[in-house]
């Protein structure tokens, strides 16, 4: 039996002028080595994808995947569910928007096994209806408790999730109710959307992970697992799950 075929939608970065580089240069796509590295380790062939608003291109990502998974990066653009006052304009990406919410949507309809992280879980969300909060450092935490630290930690756990009971995420974490997660972000989801269920929040009450009901494998964590799946048992469930879910649509 092959390998299931992991398609992952790019980062995109810009770099500014500078003495080595006098010149304007054309954006970079890419993707992270550690999460090529992640689902090389479970047993998943990955492949970036290019951005294209070619529909017959996206068919045709959509026909050889196997499974999809999201990234994190940029934010997602406001305007998206009507915020015209976001003052941030160089955090955006909209044609990774664009690209990004067509594969999600198309994915979900067929059946592929997605797999959002970070940004990939908040536009997960946004790509059925719903919304953001922009300013996770400014947000009210759950009575008697302080937010965590929800930024620049990669490389070790910064906090831990409650798990929702009888949800997917719990069964891939082992059934177990509480975990730890890294965390790098200063955004997150805020109204659901159609279909999406809340299963992991900080105990600050910052949401931490989503999910769809259905057939398909459909996960959305806002942290990076990709940075600590090597020794953190909970992340490394994470890619063993979602890549079993690719390899058992490879082999119908």
């Amino acid at each position: 039996m092959r390998k299931p075929l992991i398609l992952i939608t790019p980062r995109v970065e810009s770099r500014p002028r500078s003495l080595q580089a006098p010149e304007q240069m054309s954006t970079e796509s890419g993707v992270a080595d550690v999460f090529v590295d992640a689902i090389f380790a479970v047993g998943g062939v990955p492949m970036l994808m290019g951005i294209t608003k070619d529909k017959e291109t996206i068919d045709g990502y959509l026909e050889m995947a196997d499974g999809i998974a999201i990234p994190g990066g940029h934010d997602v653009n406001p305007e998206l569910w009507g915020v015209k006052d976001y003052h941030h304009p160089e955090f955006l990406c909209p044609r990774r928007d664009r690209f990004e919410l067509a594969i999600i949507r198309r994915a979900i309809e067929a059946g592929i096994p997605l797999f959002a992280t970070c940004r990939g879980m908040q536009i997960m969300n946004v790509a059925l209806g719903g919304t953001l909060d922009m300013d996770v450092p400014n947000r009210d935490p759950r009575p008697g408790t302080a937010l965590w630290r929800h930024a620049d930690i990669l490389n070790d756990p910064a906090h831990p999730v409650e798990v929702r009971e009888g949800s997917l995420l719990q069964r891939i974490v082992g059934e177990h109710s509480l975990i730890q997660v890294n965390s790098a972000h200063h955004c997150c989801v805020d109204r659901l959307g159609e279909g999406v269920k809340l299963v992991g929040e900080a105990t600050d009450g910052v949401p931490e992970a989503i999910e769809l009901d259905g057939p398909a494998f459909a996960l959305g964590v806002q942290w990076h697992p990709e940075y600590t799946w090597s020794k953190v048992e909970s992340d490394a469930a994470l890619w063993r799950s979602f890549v079993a879910a690719a390899a058992e649509r490879a082999a119908r």
